[in-house]
């Protein structure tokens, strides 16, 4: 059960639009400048995602004890995967391809994944159990890679309008809404940025030195505003704007990834950190905020200090530490796979909560900031500039995946691919 959530406030009404800016709807759509994106990924069945990998062994075990009916029961079929689907391997993984109802094998090494903003999980990486796995993302994952995840609009909602992460992200927001996926290499290794061709040398030229992938995704993570056609993406007319803008896109970048550029565990300023200073219950069954002295309450446990900004920060009008606390204690069907966990809260769940209120804090100390950084000043380049360019539209070739096989993948019942 979860503490009352308020709803966050509604954004403020836009100001004023200077003479000679390019109205709202003419600044550039990422969907063009990011022009390759993914449909989220569908599981289709809860029990392979959990939060610790021995769960995910120990329901596995479990599957594979079963026969007939009951297997089939177990495994939750659906119109995209039975035990009797013949499905291939998923790219980069060392899974079986014989049919589920036939699997008899060891549990497969469980992944790293982004299940909704800033809640890693893992995953049983096995395609015949997972109902849409989007292999094209598995053929690029692995760094330095990361990924965009455009949140679905949600008029009025507060928080930011595009993630990252370096796991594989599921792609929903936390209201369940379908956001897109965008990749920002379309190779693996860190080959072929994907933007539309020209973008960085028309960035280029235009703020005096050469732009590279990332400092393109640090601008983007610090602008991008929501909107119902997508998030839009300003562009400054003053370098010193953009300068600043890739500064701040770099801090919250690397925050979001959890260190992935700077290899260094966030921290919050200060020598500020959080501590548990209750012990969590076995089994916490309410999630509260006590502002006064900036505790979390789970249940009788008590962590602080846990900064306000961390507690209020939201995704897509969803308070994050809400979802988190959810996901691992929200109630489960007796004798269902999903009602394999923990027998109580473990220690590596209040590790990685700690973990998780220093990056809510660090992005929420920053938020009014990178709000106040969409530039609106006359000058700032819309997409007609950009089509005057030659940079939009972005030419068919480049909304598709590029062709990334260098090795075979194995097929439905140990048989090659042939792509």
């Amino acid at each position: 059960m979860r503490g009352v959530t308020q709803a966050p406030g509604a954004h403020d009404a836009d100001p004023p639009r200077p003479a000679g800016a390019p109205p709202a709807d003419d600044l550039p759509l990422l969907d063009d400048l990011m022009p390759w994106s993914v449909a989220p990924l569908r599981f289709g069945r809860s029990w392979i995602v959990a939060p610790d990998a021995r769960t995910l062994r120990s329901r596995w075990d479990r599957l594979v004890a079963a026969e007939g009916a009951e297997r089939e029961a177990l495994f939750r079929p659906s119109r995209a995967r039975t035990p009797a689907s013949a499905v291939a391997a998923l790219p980069g993984q060392r899974t079986g391809t014989v049919r589920w109802a036939r699997e008899s094998g060891p549990c497969p090494e469980p992944v790293r994944i982004a299940r909704g903003p800033f809640d890693e999980q893992l995953l049983l990486p096995d395609h015949r159990l997972i109902d849409t796995a989007r292999p094209e993302l598995w053929r690029v994952a692995g760094e330095p890679q990361l990924f965009a995840v455009e949140q679905g609009y949600v008029p009025g909602a507060a928080g930011p309008a595009l993630l990252v992460t370096a796991a594989l992200p599921e792609g929903r927001s936390p209201a369940g809404r379908p956001g897109r996926i965008r990749p920002l290499f379309r190779r693996p290794g860190g080959v072929e940025p994907n933007l539309a061709p020209g973008l960085l040398d028309f960035l280029g030229e235009r703020y005096g030195h050469p732009v590279d992938a990332l400092e393109w995704l640090a601008w983007t993570v610090a602008a991008a505003r929501p909107a119902p056609a997508g998030c839009r993406v300003p562009l400054p007319a003053d370098p010193e704007v953009w300068a600043a803008g890739v500064a701040l896109g770099r801090e919250l970048v690397d925050v979001q990834a959890r260190g992935a550029l700077s290899g260094t565990k966030p921290r919050m300023p200060g020598g500020r950190r959080p501590y548990v200073r209750a012990a969590v219950p076995s089994r916490p069954e309410t999630l509260t905020y006590e502002a006064g002295d900036e505790t979390l309450c789970l249940g009788t446990g008590r962590i602080s200090p846990v900064p306000p900004e961390a507690w209020e920060y939201s995704v897509g009008g969803t308070r994050v530490l809400e979802q988190w606390f959810a996901h691992r204690t929200a109630p489960v069907e007796p004798g269902s796979l999903d009602a394999i966990g923990p027998a109580a809260w473990p220690q590596e769940w209040t590790s990685e909560l700690l973990d998780l209120v220093t990056v809510l804090a660090l992005l929420g100390t920053r938020e009014a900031e990178r709000a106040a950084l969409v530039p609106d000043e006359a000058g700032s380049v819309g997409g007609a500039e950009l089509r005057a360019a030659g940079v939009l539209p972005p030419p068919a070739g480049s909304r598709r995946p590029a062709s990334v096989l260098d090795h075979q993948e194995e097929g439905p019942e140990g048989q090659f691919m042939l792509l």
